[in-house]
């Protein structure tokens, strides 16, 4: 059935530049229904892996699936199934805001005119305004707007929302992109590309975190804060002989430690708990901060 058919499928995917390789035996599934969170650092192959999605760029080795289909021999049926936001969004200089959506409009089966004309009120963005003359983040938000009008069965999202002011770039992700993903949970799916994490954490139920072009980390958000804990413990005196090997990181200021868990604070918490201490604290990361321990993980499988 074509609901088990994953949205994307990527399998030992490989693309070079020259002899750099940016994408390096990348597999990843991400299932129908799921908002999924694609996290890296600059360089990190992220761009590259959704350009080979999109058939802009063809990998050198690997496969690559959308809904099942090859994107190569099968372009205009994939990208009829998906919209695509990427972080720097051009449009025909000569065309109005109204021309321009007509004229996105056009290449799709359906078109949601209320949802355009609520957007364009809530941003506040005149119809009649000339492309050319809208700023980097009116810019973003129209694409946006055209992304989701068309109700696609996958949101492709590159740095979405980065030239975006902060409170509007908070709505458009907690009242359009979460909007649009509820509407329809079963069949809409969300594949994001972002450097804001925090803001997509509401959102995000999994995950894949790139390291130069290879997959470091795939998990279930709320297993990876299930995995991942930050533990906040004060002495009444600076603390010795505490056996720490086992935890990700530990940071030290005078009777506080601050300690990363992966995977192991019930045992670190019991030993601690020995040592007789004042205060001793267990919280989850946020995906945030958990893409930042994961570049602390990285440098421990290098070594």
């Amino acid at each position: 059935m074509e609901t088990t058919i994953p949205a994307i499928q990527i399998t030992n995917l490989t693309r070079r530049y020259g002899k750099l390789e940016a994408v390096n035996g990348l597999s990843l599934t991400v299932q129908r229904g799921k908002c999924y969170g694609f996290f890296g650092r600059n360089g990190a192959g992220k761009t590259t892996t959704i350009k080979c999605l999109l058939n802009l760029l063809r990998p050198n080795s690997g496969t690559v699936r959308v809904f099942g289909l090859d994107p190569q021999k099968d372009e205009v049926a994939v990208k009829s199934r998906l919209a695509y936001v990427p972080d720097t969004v051009a449009f025909y200089p000569w065309m109005s805001v109204n021309q321009t959506l007509e004229f996105l409009a056009s290449f799709r089966q359906q078109w949601n005119r209320k949802m355009e004309a609520e957007l364009l009120e809530r941003f506040q963005l005149d119809p009649a305004q000339k492309a050319s003359h809208l700023s980097r983040g009116q810019k973003t938000q129209l694409a946006l707007i055209g992304a989701v009008c068309a109700e696609p069965d996958l949101l492709v999202l590159d740095e979405p929302t980065s030239g975006l002011d902060p409170i509007v770039r908070r709505e458009f992700i907690q009242a359009v992109i979460g909007a649009y993903h509820a509407s329809d949970p079963d069949r809409r799916t969300v594949f994001v590309s972002t450097h804001l994490i925090a803001e997509f954490e509401g959102l995000i139920a999994e995950f894949t975190i790139l390291e130069r072009g290879r997959e470091l980390l795939t998990l279930p958000a709320d297993d990876a804060r299930d995995r991942f804990r930050k533990i906040r413990v004060r002495f009444a005196n600076p603390p010795s002989g505490l056996d720490l090997r086992g935890a990700l990181s530990v940071r030290e200021a005078g009777r506080e430690l601050e300690i990363l868990a992966d995977g192991n604070s019930a045992q670190l918490l019991e030993q601690l708990r020995q040592r007789g201490p004042e205060d001793l604290r267990c919280d989850s990361l946020s995906l945030e901060e958990i893409f930042v321990a994961a570049g602390t993980l990285a440098k421990a499988k290098s070594v």
